[in-house]
């Protein structure tokens, strides 16, 4: 007999049985809802085996890892059905998402939107067959038999048996994957699905490699369900800053410029400028010290920060990689290497400590041409970018203090409320993505987690999330369609000082080397403008849009009295424009509203001759008439407190 802890509850069983049958134990409608199981704190099949004395979690649909075991499933039964509609495909690979899943599929004609039902339909047929997934491990040489006309699983094969991994598959009927799982205990769950979209993706991200058919889709358990999620996303669409940004030209994206590379108009061109006068004027009055620094660099800076061994498939490289005989460039994909400069322009000692250095930053990386979304995922960006150089016995009030100015900033915009935390972590089995030791790695994370847990932060644990060079805190962050995204990151570094030859005099006079903390403030200024569009749906709070007042004068004869609102508005430092145009007073005003100006100021003879405006506002009760000299100093105070 084994004892099996159930959140508390400890109960006894054979040893052998099932995580499967341990849910039915409990209750027929635990089991039916049951999508995989955590045991010992590790997600696996239901199918799992007990033998000895273990915690256990039945996971469903409403958990995490639940959903990801049914949306992995799902990509399962995808993938089998374009097995039997196209028998020439060929499958890359097909992971779960936060919502949904994607295949990669090889050797047919990109798909499009009308042959989606024709996969859903024969998905259908597969979930009502109610085909178990079986668990098999493998030889290679079994492998290479069952792989042997599909490609890319070929590859995934020999690559993981080059690494010595475990080679597992999974059964379906009459596909058969190469997938370590979990999975659902068979195809019949997976009924109310639905295709979203088909885009292009270079296999295992490479721009020389083959171009493959990316299918998105989304399944429930229930129809209902289904129907509840399409309504969202469709509600969704309509706050997509995709859409808006466009729509109230924040920015445009431009074929021969490139993907990933948005040109931002006159109002997002004003909204960044206005975030980051107002970061860069936060983050003086927190001690940093601005700096300035290029935009690219040798190969050689790279090299020593190791960004060159760990991230130069990220990076955009001028010149030849390979050829070391000439010069070879790189934009900046980040800032530190840069900035570390500026503490070794000259001697150090404990006095210069902390050191905070800021830099509004214009980075680069190579992103996947799949991943490209809006002002989201872009390959050119702006960043609140800083480093933190400090003794050890500053880490935790430096890093307190990071935290603090972040959560401020997030407040202050209005997404304070959005954001999660992730503590990232590194994966000690890949090694090779990580600079330092296992000893290093160790002392950093448990430094980490003794500082967020002082904190009393709230977070995940994100394995294989950290950067290559220590452990992080990732305020997550999702757009309206669910996506999760990163916005501010703070960033504990034990390893990169000793590399550049950063030391400085202690108290004592001996020679030390400093911690560092990369932080960002509020992040990539263009994802913080699209989340902003989508949370405002446009109406971004008054001090950031680049129009804040629009006067509108009811005819020609009252030009001149318009013309001397907008000059004392103008001289308050307020953002206005006035609306000459020989148009209906109906047309102007709703075309005002359109573009989510905040106050429409509506001028005719009694404003003329009272001295007063008719206050048109986007929130009615800070409208009606009013005297200018009032609605002045109504819109600075609502300027100069960032009221939202």
């Amino acid at each position: 007999m084994i004892r099996v802890d159930l959140k508390g509850t400890v109960k006894e069983f054979e040893s052998g049985i099932s995580a499967a049958e341990v849910a039915k134990s409990i209750g027929a409608g635990l089991y039916k809802a049951a999508c995989a199981a955590k045991v010992n704190g590790q997600v696996c099949d239901l199918r799992t085996s007990l033998q000895e004395d273990c915690t256990l979690e039945i996971l469903t649909f409403s958990d995490k890892e639940g959903k990801e075991a049914f949306w992995h499933t799902a990509a399962h039964v995808m993938a089998q059905a374009i097995q039997h509609l196209y028998p020439e495909a060929h499958f890359g690979i097909g992971p779960a998402l936060e919502n949904g899943w994607y295949y990669d599929v090889g050797g047919v004609k990109p798909f499009t939107p009308d042959q989606f039902a024709d996969i859903e339909a024969e998905m259908k047929k597969i979930a009502k067959a109610d085909l178990p997934l079986e668990q098999r491990i493998i030889t290679v040489e079994e492998g290479r038999q069952l792989f042997a006309n599909q490609p890319y699983k070929l590859e995934l094969l020999e690559e993981y048996a080059q690494k010595g991994m475990e080679l597992s598959i999974y059964v379906q009927g009459d596909f058969i994957d190469l997938c370590a799982g979990p999975h659902l205990m068979s195809t019949a769950p997976v009924k109310a699905v639905k295709l979203l979209q088909a885009t292009s993706a270079y296999w295992r991200g490479d721009s020389s490699r083959d171009s493959l058919c990316r299918v998105y889709g989304i399944a429930f358990p229930k129809a209902s369900e289904l129907e509840e999620y399409l309504q969202q996303q469709e509600e969704a669409r309509k706050r997509d800053h995709n859409k808006i940004g466009r729509e109230l030209e924040y920015f445009t994206t431009v074929e021969s410029i490139g993907q990933g590379l948005p040109i931002l108009l006159p109002n997002g061109a004003r909204t960044i400028q206005l975030l980051q006068r107002w970061v860069e004027d936060t983050e003086q009055k927190h001690g940093y010290q601005l700096t300035k620094t290029p935009f690219m660099a040798k190969r050689d800076l790279y090299r020593i920060s190791g960004h060159w061994d760990h991230y130069r498939d990220g990076m955009f490289i001028l010149g030849d990689a390979d050829d070391e005989t000439k010069e070879c460039f790189a934009l900046r994909p980040m800032t530190c290497p840069f900035q570390y400069q500026v503490f070794l322009n000259r001697k150090r000692s404990y006095r210069d400590l902390p050191m905070r250095l800021g830099e509004t930053s214009t980075l680069f990386r190579n992103e996947d041409s799949g991943e490209m979304h809006g002002l989201i995922r872009v390959r050119q960006f702006t960043i609140s970018e800083g480093h933190l150089i400090l003794r050890p016995e500053q880490l935790e009030e430096e890093f307190r203090g990071c935290l603090e100015l972040a959560k401020e900033m997030l407040e202050t915009v209005g997404l304070a409320e959005d954001v999660s935390y992730r503590f990232s972590q590194w994966d000690p089995n890949r090694k090779d993505k990580y600079e330092g030791t296992s000893e290093q790695w160790e002392e950093a994370q448990s430094l980490m987690k003794k500082i967020l847990d002082h904190l009393g932060l709230e977070y995940e644990v994100g394995i294989d999330e950290a950067a290559f060079y220590g452990p992080k805190l990732d305020i997550q962050i999702k757009n309206v369609f669910g996506k999760e995204d990163t916005l501010i990151t703070i960033q504990i570094d034990m390893l990169l000082a000793e590399k550049f030859g950063m030391h400085y005099t202690d108290v004592d006079g001996k020679e030390r080397t400093p911690y560092i903390i990369h932080r960002t403030s509020i992040g990539c200024y263009e994802r913080t403008i699209a989340l902003l569009l989508e949370k405002y749906a446009g109406a971004l709070p008054v001090w950031l849009m680049p129009t804040q007042v629009m006067v509108i004068p009811i005819s020609e004869k009252h030009h001149d009295y318009a013309e001397k609102v907008h000059k004392q508005l103008e001289a308050a430092g307020v953002r206005v424009e006035t609306d000459y145009r020989a148009e209906k007073m109906g047309y102007k005003i709703r075309e005002a509203q359109l573009k989510k100006i905040p106050y429409m100021l509506v001028v005719g003879d009694k404003e003329a001759e009272d001295g007063t405006v008719a206050v048109r506002a986007r929130k009615e009760e800070k409208g009606g008439t009013k005297p200018i000299a009032e609605f002045v100093e109504q819109i600075c105070k609502e300027i100069e407190n960032k009221e939202r």
